[in-house]
């Protein structure tokens, strides 16, 4: 059973052994476990739905009991984690329906305006920045689950193109596609608790998107239902007519409508894939290796760059200690010592075509001291992708919080970008008496830039307001470098709440004047998802 106030499924653990533990306290001290608030305590807290009395519309249930209205209430950003670790759940739906069809969302949308209701899209609850979070109003909110809204409507082999229901999940996605020999390859680290249209609406990254591309690719066309009317986008391979309307739902984070059925451009499934290792004497050797491979356009699927610390910080906590001590030992050997980092290299296709990028890959490489070690290291990394999001669970048990953000920037500015964002995390933390232990890696690569993708731990303090106080500290002072660093405020999170007060500074006056008034345009009444993306003017 999935986990109500953390990562991922119940039965999963991945446990930070005693040299990771022994790794944090050193670097910013032992961390206080404390209790969480029990579920029952949670669902206790809530008000009671103001939904009750009304009729809902032929054919769909409200459901207005509090573990369900617990269960949708929130995401995983470290904001939702407090709320619900600690049980201040605050502001919930008031009820959550799960339509079954186009057609349902359709006459719940149409219901909900009419007894003027709040509707937040719900996909599979694994947003960072806020995006399913109910605000505080006078009006009762409505979540719309479309988990039953999953499977595959129609495959094009021909013309490789598939349509699903916009609440799949990722595994089942790809599960559906392999069976038919095909695949998606859109991989962000939610992929087990993420859908098709939470991508859409966010404009996800997947960890293979140098090969099959970002969501923006990938989304062909598809079907949103507005408060106005239905939204019908066709698919075309190219089109010069006008501007594109896939471009408005993109990233439109739920508040001009609900996608219900989309349409994606598909791969043949790759023969063969392989992931390996690279470490350099320093970072920048590292960083100039990649920018070389990412502006040759080398044809690998990956690209994944960890600064020094990041490198550290993963061989800590991989455990096996002999291993990794022999590893050392043949690295330093060979100039890469301290400051060491470590460049993970994928590339699918067909073997010929897999390996001579790797050979490449590996020969651009070697131009800038880089030592290859082999698969290893990059099997393992392959079998926990999605597993590593799990020591967030861990961490907390210990008395740690873990958060992240991410930015893009070109490539003159990835370096600066990335110090000074780590920078303003060691200094917001210590005005609250704290340290942190910062690291970052580069996780999407272009010809133009990189997205800088920076990760903190630090200890909890056991207490609702100043654990909160400190996360606010942290995420003010490292938006604000992001800004600073002329970065975007978000390269595949997406905006929500938590990013919003930033998104001027990258849109301008005209650029959010021009989004509320498309969101006006298909939302007259304001009634979809409202706080979330842009904030409204004063």
């Amino acid at each position: 059973m999935r986990r109500w106030n953390g990562w991922g499924d119940e039965s999963v653990a991945y446990p930070l052994h005693e040299g990771a533990l022994a790794f944090l306290a050193d670097r910013i001290g032992a961390g206080t476990p404390f209790a969480d608030a029990p579920f029952d305590a949670a669902c206790a807290s809530l008000a009671p739905s103001r939904l009750a009395g009304l009729q809902p519309p032929a054919g769909v249930a409200l459901h207005m009991d509090a573990p369900t209205r617990v269960r949708h209430a929130l995401g995983q950003s470290l904001p939702d984690w407090l709320r619900l670790r600690y049980g201040c759940i605050g502001t919930a739906p008031d009820g959550v329906a799960f339509p079954e069809s186009g057609t349902d969302v359709r006459a719940l949308l149409d219901w909900a305006r009419a007894q003027r209701v709040t509707v937040i899209a719900y996909g599979g609850g694994t947003s960072v920045a806020g995006h399913v979070t109910a605000q505080p109003a006078a009006r009762p909110v409505l979540t719309v689950s479309l988990a039953r809204l999953a499977h595959l409507v129609h495959l094009d082999r021909e013309a490789q193109l598939a349509t699903f229901g916009a609440g799949v999940f990722g595994p089942d996605l790809e599960a559906q596609l392999r069976a038919h020999g095909c695949v998606l390859g859109h991989y962000p680290q939610s992929f087990e608790y993420s859908t098709l249209g939470g991508w859409i609406a966010t404009r996800s990254s997947g960890q293979q998107s140098l090969r099959y591309g970002r969501i923006e690719q990938l989304f062909a066309g598809g079907t949103v239902e507005t408060p106005r009317g239905t939204l019908q986008i066709p698919a075309f391979p190219a089109s010069a007519a006008g501007t594109d309307l896939r471009e408005i739902v993109l990233g439109s984070e739920g508040r001009l409508g609900i996608v219900t059925e989309a349409t994606v451009r598909v791969s043949p499934a790759p023969q063969y894939e392989a992931f390996h290792a690279v470490f350099f004497p320093g970072w920048e050797e590292g960083i100039a290796a990649a920018r070389a491979l990412a502006q040759a356009r080398a044809g690998l699927s990956l690209l994944r760059l960890s600064n020094p610390t990041e490198t550290v910080t993963m061989l800590a906590l991989a455990g096996h200690r002999r291993l990794v001590g022999l590893l050392e030992g043949w690295l330093r050997v060979r100039g890469c010592g301290d400051g060491k980092c470590m460049l993970l290299i994928g590339v699918s296709g067909t073997r010929a075509q897999a390996r001579s990028a790797l050979a490449a890959a590996l020969a651009t490489c070697r131009g800038q001291r880089g030592r290859h070690v082999g698969r290893m290291l990059g099997d393992k990394w392959r079998q926990g992708r999605f597993r590593n999001v799990y020591l967030r669970n861990a961490a907390w048990q210990h008395g740690y919080a873990i958060d992240t953000v991410e930015t893009a920037v070109d490539w003159p500015r990835v370096t600066a970008t990335m110090q000074a964002v780590e920078a303003a995390a060691a200094q917001a933390l210590a005005g609250c008496g704290e340290a942190v232990h910062a690291y970052t890696h580069l996780s999407h690569l272009y010809a133009q830039g990189a997205s800088v993708y920076s990760t903190f731990v630090y200890r909890l303090a056991g207490d609702f307001d100043t654990d909160m106080a400190r996360w606010r500290a942290l995420k003010g002072a490292v938006s604000a470098a992001i800004v600073a660093n002329g970065g975007t405020i978000s390269h595949q999170h997406g905006v929500g709440t938590d990013h919003a007060p930033y998104l001027a500074a990258e849109k301008g006056a005209e650029g959010l004047a021009a989004i509320r008034a498309m969101l006006r345009h298909f939302d007259p009444d304001g009634m979809l998802n409202p706080g979330k993306l842009v904030t409204e003017p004063a």
